[in-house]
């Protein structure tokens, strides 16, 4: 079992150094060099985590979509407010959410997948719109 803490562990640092990377970066310009030095840890290590960096990237885009949660609310509009205000801190504050939409953001990088961030954000904030229209608190829309 302490093996596999140690994996985890392992695993966040490499995430976590590489959002910073890709944050200050960009995913063009970010090195596995630089990420592997933040990360204190062996090029074995990180790539037995991400075979590539293109992996890692989308490890990283894949990880700030998991992390899309607010307290259950009576009026699903505070919970829209809520998870703004959350995002706004942690835009600020975790290195995985500015490097994540560092890497959703940036045009230059073509070949890299980074719809699911966008359409995980999309769908979640749609869901609760959605669940607050049919409770009455937002009225649709009109043609």
């Amino acid at each position: 079992m302490a093996r596999q803490d140690r994996a985890i562990r392992t695993r966040r640092v490499i995430l976590e150094a590489a959002a910073s990377v890709f944050d200050e970066f960009g995913f063009d310009r970010a090195t596995i060099a630089e990420i592997l030095t933040r990360a204190g840890v062996t090029k074995g290590a990180l790539y037995f985590h991400f075979p590539s960096k293109e992996d890692l990237a989308l490890a990283v885009l894949h990880e700030q979509v998991l992390d899309i949660a607010v307290r259950p609310q009576a009026i699903k509009l505070q919970e829209f407010v809520d998870a703004g205000q959350i995002l706004a801190y942690r835009l600020r504050h975790d290195a995985i959410q500015r490097g994540a939409a560092r890497l959703a953001i940036e045009q230059s990088s073509s070949h890299l997948d980074r719809k699911q961030s966008m359409s995980a954000w999309s769908s979640f904030v749609e869901g609760l719109l959605k669940e607050a229209k049919a409770r009455g608190e937002v009225e649709g829309t009109r043609r």
